[in-house]
């Protein structure tokens, strides 16, 4: 084996939104590599942050993929998908995939309709398997329903002044009178969750749920303000029937106050979705043996600061003298700032001005060349 196959390139890329899965795009960056000569060993890793393609990330070293019949944001039948990990001790959910922005045409994107029921239904699949503890990644949700869809499927009765069951989503939210928790399974109490989200909204006000994150899931400005005021009202009745006080919690207004929800009801905390993804895949052991990281999404942006999957990836591997380089879909950040952040530099798969239709229809042989260019670059260094 030659000095260079000796060292190893770490590929922990995430998916690119709309047009390659992590998996996807980690392949096509191994490929590219390859492709330029560069003669090193490289292994791939995908990586996920808690949105898009976390179930994925978590069972690319094994595990358990289960398929169930639930409701959509809409309440439509559909198939999801979730799975098991550690001997099936843990379950993973991908939010996304029951109750996601995904599943719905732009038409249809209403978080006064949306629920999170369909959600429920797969941790109650989950709970009813024996689990010990569940992984929820709230990326990409369609909803602002404060979690109550979710619940409800776990056995929540919420009604309005009339003894009738409420309307699902966030604009059911508003005829809550009373809530009744006897019909959650008492299993619950001893089912630790873990609520994989790097969003520290609360649920309420400003920075809150309904102002911040609505109108990406297609509320206009009445909307939100309407949103706003049934999420004060559902959790003020929580406040004064249950005496959990969630309204001011960090990270609460994740995934339309999704977490304010569970954290009223269940035994569960936040962390951080891409250091869970690290740490099951051991990134930490792997970066023992690597000479380079290369990391990726969609987009780097200002949020990418807040601790998405690159710049977590890039954090843990500066922490080991291991640097990390990222090749991404639209650059759109200060590299200064990037730079400080613990990402050396970053390169955009673009290579000529182009319709954003043209770079998602051609993202898998746009990631090949970009990686196949860095290649290049990196057989000028210290690689011959």
């Amino acid at each position: 084996m030659s000095e260079r196959e000796s060292e190893m390139i770490l590929v922990a890329a995430g998916a690119f939104k709309q047009s390659l899965t992590a998996a996807e795009a980690c392949a096509a960056i191994a490929r590219g590599l390859e492709e330029s000569g560069l003669g090193a060993t490289v292994e791939e890793m995908p990586i996920a942050d808690g949105g898009n393609g976390t179930l994925d990330a978590f069972l690319a070293g094994g595990g358990e993929r289960i398929s169930l019949r639930v409701f959509d944001p809409l309440m439509r039948p559909i198939v999801a998908e979730y799975g098991f990990i550690d001997e099936g001790r843990t379950a993973v959910i991908e939010m996304a995939l029951a109750s996601g922005l995904e599943l719905l045409k732009p038409a249809e994107l209403n978080p006064l309709a949306a629920t999170t029921y369909g959600t429920g239904q797969l941790m109650a699949d989950a709970l009813a398997r024996g689990v010990e503890r569940i992984i929820i990644g709230l990326g990409g949700s369609a909803t602002v329903d404060g979690g109550m869809g979710c619940l409800s499927a776990l056995g929540l009765d919420l009604r309005d002044a009339s003894g009738k069951a409420i309307r699902p989503g966030g604009g059911g939210l508003a005829e809550i009178a009373t809530i009744d928790a006897q019909g959650l399974d008492p299993r619950w109490r001893d089912v630790k969750i873990v609520i994989a989200s790097d969003v520290e909204n609360p649920t309420l006000g400003e920075r809150g749920a309904a102002r911040v994150f609505g109108p990406q899931k297609g509320a206009d400005p009445a909307m939100v303000e309407r949103l706003e005021r049934n999420l004060s009202h559902c959790f003020t009745i929580v406040h004064e029937q249950h005496g959990s006080d969630v309204r001011a919690a960090k990270g609460g207004g994740a995934a339309g106050a999704f977490a304010a929800g569970l954290m009223a009801f269940l035994n569960c905390r936040l962390e951080p979705g891409i250091d869970l993804v690290l740490a099951h895949n051991r990134f930490r052991d792997k970066l023992d043996d690597c000479k380079l990281v290369i990391t990726g999404e969609g987009q780097i942006d200002a949020q990418t600061l807040d601790g998405k999957g690159p710049l977590g990836v890039a954090k843990l591997a500066a922490a080991q003298g291991v640097p990390t380089v990222a090749i991404v879909g639209g650059l759109n950040i200060d590299d200064r700032l990037l730079h400080e952040a613990g990402v050396q530099a970053a390169f955009s798969i673009a290579d000529k001005p182009m319709p954003l239709e043209e770079a998602l229809a051609n993202a898998q042989d746009l990631t090949r060349r970009a990686a196949l260019r860095l290649g290049y670059v990196l057989r000028l260094g210290s690689w011959d």
